[in-house]
């Protein structure tokens, strides 16, 4: 717990070096190829270690030390607070790749390393005490908002967040608050805490995605300075552009919030897919021993169609991420409006492109044999982890079209997502 005296003793303790001032980048030369590569490069050792990671029920200390040596949560991260500001595309490749190997690590580099777009959205003073003078910043995002209490300075809190996937790696969390506000609906704000500010209970005991120790995370009598809190509004773009240039960081969240989570689900699907592959090769037929599934017309169809779903799958999430992109660049440099009509319009697209991946998914489990649904089996681990992010309430596609149709035909959405 600090109060606002501490809280100004630790700003004035910050290194000269954050006063503003650049980061160095690890690695000057490291591009967007090189780090889908690394990605890449790593699926099978994620892979070999998926049942410890889902006993362990978090990130292991290894794969996390791997990620900040490969540069993985500095993908989007700016360059100036020692990030290689690369696009969203390549973040896309990297969590998917990741996610591919493990879908519990995936989630949790995706939604560690993706906040820096988030953070965005925060004072500049915020940012320079977030990225510190190394740069290492690994923030999960937390909703449910809880009320806030406005104290001079800042603001106080007491309670907690469930769901903080990656909290025991984080160097911060933010989380949701609500201001109450006389005569108006409270306002809802997103707090950057620091590591030493929240206490971690373990309450994550799940079916799937074990791995990634979604957690409680707890706050008692917490003060939060008034630089380090920002509106929370997901559909509305921020003016994020007037800390950094680039126009990737001044777009409305929502859609890439969904990109986000996205990514690890295309990865995970794709996991399913590679060993489906190997199963074919290797697996022979009932009744025919002397034939591997991969020569039977049936099989060759299940593989052949999901193939399909998938490539099509991956292609409208980069499609997604481009577009968001190009909205973020027509808003910041030709003043065109990135609307929210066009952030649904992203979401959308990206739910409908995670239903082609849980209908290639589906299609794989259901004709690749019982012995997949043991506790113990890496395919049944795989569709189980999908199986808990298809409940995430961003997958709730019906609910999006609908709100999506209202804004385009001039009516007001029925719900934020």
């Amino acid at each position: 717990m600090i109060d606002a005296e501490q809280a100004r003793d630790r700003q004035r303790s910050q290194p000269a070096s954050t006063a503003g001032g650049a980061i160095p980048v690890p690695e000057v030369n490291l591009t967007p190829q090189e780090m889908i590569r690394r990605a890449t490069a790593m699926r099978h050792t994620l892979r070999d270690r998926q049942a410890a990671t889902e006993a362990e029920g978090r990130l292991l200390a290894q794969t996390n030390e791997e990620f900040i040596n490969a540069g993985f949560y500095r993908v989007v991260q700016p360059r100036r607070f020692g990030g290689y500001e690369f696009d969203l595309t390549t973040y896309v490749r990297v969590m998917s790749e990741v996610a591919r190997g493990c879908p519990s690590s995936g989630w949790v580099l995706a939604l560690t390393s993706g906040h820096p777009i988030i953070l965005a959205d925060h004072s500049e003073q915020a940012q320079i005490e977030a990225y510190g003078n190394d740069g290492e910043y690994r923030c999960p995002s937390l909703g449910s908002p809880i009320p806030v209490q406005p104290v001079p300075g800042g603001y106080r809190v007491s309670g907690f967040w469930d769901f903080a996937s990656g909290c025991d790696i984080a160097t911060h969390i933010m989380a949701s608050g609500l201001i109450a506000q006389e005569g108006a609906a409270p306002k809802p704000v997103l707090m950057l805490i620091d590591r030493q500010d929240y206490s971690i209970v373990d309450n994550w005991n799940m079916l799937g995605m074990q791995g990634t120790g979604s957690r409680r995370v707890v706050v008692e009598n917490l003060f939060v300075p008034e630089h380090r809190v920002a509106p929370l509004a997901m559909w509305v773009g921020a003016a994020g552009d007037k800390v950094h240039p680039n126009p990737m960081y001044n777009g409305r969240k929502a859609g890439f919030f969904m990109i986000e989570g996205g990514a690890v689900l295309m990865g995970t699907a794709r996991g399913m897919l590679d060993l489906y592959d190997e199963l074919l090769r290797n697996k022979p037929m009932r009744f025919a021993p002397k034939t591997k599934l991969m020569e039977h017309h049936e099989f060759q169809l299940y593989f052949g169609v999901a193939q399909a779903l998938m490539d099509n799958a991956d292609a409208a999430l980069l499609k997604a991420a481009q577009d968001y992109m190009d909205a973020c660049t027509a808003q910041s440099e030709q003043g065109i409006e990135f609307s929210e009509e066009e952030d649904r319009r992203i979401f959308l697209m990206v739910q409908q492109a995670t239903r082609l991946a849980f209908e290639a998914a589906d299609r794989l489990f259901t004709t690749a044999g019982t012995q997949t649904g043991q506790s113990t089996s890496m395919f049944g681990r795989y569709y189980r982890d999908l199986a808990i992010q298809r409940t995430h309430f961003t997958q709730q596609m019906d609910r999006t079209a609908v709100n999506f149709a209202r804004i385009h035909f001039g009516f007001a959405p029925l719900s934020p997502f």
